[in-house]
């Protein structure tokens, strides 16, 4: 199946996440991939301040992008290809995954994260919409991005597997949310013993009709990844995450994938964006 790679340049604003899709093609990802270059969408989350009525930094511009990533995946779906949407940050998701259900249905999620991105629109410390799109996923959210990802939440509790989650103070916040759920998490830990045993358990649980994939750079620990906005202790290194993401991306029922929170600001020499590079080419440049 052919892929194709579509840049979502929307991050909230001074992180420098904006910039990851034009960098990643100057390292080479699309033509590694034997991808088709879509193109960058016309989408930006733009202000620096947390808007007052919706909770959200950026205010009325996320809803608006999701909405139009959602178009955009469906369309290179529903034309067979596999897309992979380069963020940006991780708000991209929403519309991405979204966008893939409408073609397919009730797919599940593989969501590779530092964080499980349950906050919402209140609960969040940041209000940055990157700290929401699980939540949003499942249901629970700012009402203008469950508008833009409904009318119904397309993604199940049972269809969602969360690896490599380790912010222990969201953890807390979130943990009854979670658990009324029913969201599990692997974390990094027990990933790193086995990752192609988590990669297996991960598609026994979401790829029975399909699935989209999803890697936030800042599930790698700190020192091999410097360059992503929240750094944390812990964290997988590179040989693990690769093991990992070959075992998912290599399985057939892949639908389509996305990538977010790469800095190129914070990574002067592009030892981080060759890296994920080729962490991405491993990853789905083994799929049927």
């Amino acid at each position: 199946m052919p892929v194709d790679s579509i840049g979502a340049p929307a991050g909230a604003p001074g992180l420098g996440t904006e910039l990851a899709p034009q960098a990643l093609r100057s390292f080479g990802l699309v033509a590694a991939l034997a991808a088709t270059d879509a193109g960058d969408l016309d989408v930006r989350i733009t202000g620096p301040a947390r808007d007052t009525a919706s909770g959200l930094v950026g205010g009325d511009t996320v809803a608006p992008m999701v909405t139009e990533v959602r178009r955009a995946t469906a369309e290179l779906v529903a034309a067979g290809a596999r897309p992979l949407l380069v963020g940006g940050c991780c708000a991209p998701l929403m519309g991405a995954f979204s966008g893939a259900a409408d073609v397919f249905g009730g797919i599940g999620l593989a969501h590779v994260d530092g964080h499980l991105d349950l906050y919402d629109h209140v609960t969040s410390p940041t209000g940055e919409a990157a700290d929401t799109p699980v939540g949003v996923l499942l249901g629970v959210g700012e009402p203008g991005l469950l508008a833009a990802s409904g009318p119904t939440p397309p993604l199940r509790a049972g269809r969602l597997r969360v690896l490599g989650a380790r912010d222990q103070d969201e953890a807390t916040d979130v943990a009854a949310l979670a658990t009324r759920l029913g969201v599990v998490a692997e974390p990094p830990t027990r990933i790193a013993q086995d990752p192609r045993g988590a990669a297996a358990r991960t598609l026994d649980c979401v790829a029975n009709d399909g699935f989209w994939l999803h890697l936030d750079v800042d599930v790698l620990a700190a020192d091999v990844f410097p360059a992503t906005d929240y750094l944390m202790p812990g964290g997988l290194d590179l040989a693990a995450l690769t093991a990992l993401l070959g075992g998912l991306g290599g399985d057939s029922r892949l639908v389509g994938a996305s990538v977010g929170c790469y800095s190129p600001e914070k990574d002067l020499d592009g030892r981080c964006g060759r890296a994920l590079v080729d962490l991405l080419v491993g990853t789905l440049g083994t799929t049927p």
